[in-house]
């Protein structure tokens, strides 16, 4: 894949002055294309012709298609991240943190189309990001239920494996394997992991645990109806 488109009078000089406003508005105008449509398959061109702008207005907000590319994605997954964190402010229930958490994921992520995913997945640069922001999805899963272990709200489990187990599938969910494989959407997706969780971490006398379930079984049936074994 043919990805840098290098202005050579710009190659290796960094910029550290804080974005225009209208530079700002350009990285919110090709976040919207990018995630509608992804990126890979654009050229410089193509973007400015897009974006109604000249190369030089593109190549003053980055070098490089590549590193373009680079700075959108980073954008993006950062804005997702700090509006699902400002969600989360004076939330102190890990169970409500954690539906809260996913809930936004499920919301701002579902705006990612599955070419942007697809693109995200196959350039380097933009999948060290995405790899970068599961981790730290898994990382804040994990302290939630470790909160709710804590807090007596949920069982006491292993913590980190299931904050691991979670973000597989949390990568599965954004990756769109989940939804193609299961025939649901990513908001399902999130929603069915919640409850999967939500649910397994409940204390065995909570109806909504898999242990309170069998419970409250009627007398001598076990699940699903069938009668228990002596």
């Amino acid at each position: 894949m043919a990805m840098v488109e290098v202005d050579a009078r710009r190659r290796d000089v960094p910029s550290r002055r804080r974005p225009t406003a209208r530079q700002l508005a350009l990285l919110a105008e090709l976040e919207r294309l990018f995630l509608a449509e992804g990126f890979i398959a654009f050229t410089l061109d193509d973007l400015a012709a897009r974006l109604h702008c000249s190369k030089s207005t593109l190549y003053a907000v980055a070098p490089s298609k590549e590193q373009l590319a680079t700075k959108v994605v980073g954008r993006f997954f950062r804005g997702a991240t700090e509006e699902i964190e400002r969600r989360l402010v004076g939330v102190e229930d890990a169970r409500t943190l954690l539906a809260t958490y996913l809930a936004g994921a499920s919301e701002l992520l579902g705006a990612a189309t599955s070419e942007f995913i697809r693109d995200v997945g196959d350039f380097e640069p933009t999948r060290a990001a995405y790899e970068l922001n599961s981790k730290a999805a898994a990382e804040r899963i994990r302290e939630f239920i470790a909160k709710g272990v804590t807090d007596g709200v949920f069982r006491d489990v292993h913590a980190s494996l299931l904050a691991e187990m979670a973000g597989l599938l949390v990568e599965n969910i954004q990756s769109g394997v989940i939804g193609r494989r299961a025939g649901v959407s990513d908001s399902q997706a999130f929603a069915a992991l919640a409850d999967l969780l939500l649910g397994g971490l409940a204390p065995a006398d909570d109806p909504r645990s898999a242990a309170g379930m069998g419970r409250v079984a009627e007398p001598g049936r076990g699940r699903r109806g069938l009668p228990s074994r002596p």
